[in-house]
């Protein structure tokens, strides 16, 4: 399995920056792609931006030029950096792997997510 622990959300003011961690454990390996998901109230979870090693990566229209993806292969962990926030980023934040892993019989295990909140 691959086990996924989200933090870093927070309270934040319209046009401020707050930078989400994801770190991975477990089957790391069954993991290449990397995105984060976010869960505004009443809607469904949607994909915001993923990085596969090494540098291919993907935005979302609404966040592209407002965040940015990376990540850190030697500690497993996956970043978003994010700027110019706005009260529609409001949501809960979750790291998974869009396509689902390379290796049969594993499964990622979603984690809590973080609560980004952005006050107008």
């Amino acid at each position: 399995q691959v086990h996924l622990v989200e933090s870093g959300g927070g309270l934040v003011q319209a046009g401020g920056s707050l930078t989400l961690s994801c770190a991975a454990s477990g089957d790391v390996r069954c993991i290449p792609t990397m995105g984060w998901y976010r869960q505004a109230p009443g809607e469904v979870r949607k994909l915001v931006a993923a990085i596969t090693s090494p540098t291919t990566i993907w935005y979302a229209d609404s966040v592209k030029g407002r965040f940015t993806i990376s990540r850190d292969n030697a500690k497993h962990e996956v970043y978003l950096q994010m700027n110019s926030l706005k009260p529609e980023d409001t949501a809960v934040y979750y790291c998974n792997d869009p396509d689902g892993t390379t290796c049969p019989g594993v499964e990622i295990v979603w984690g809590q997510g973080t609560q980004v909140t952005v006050s107008s």
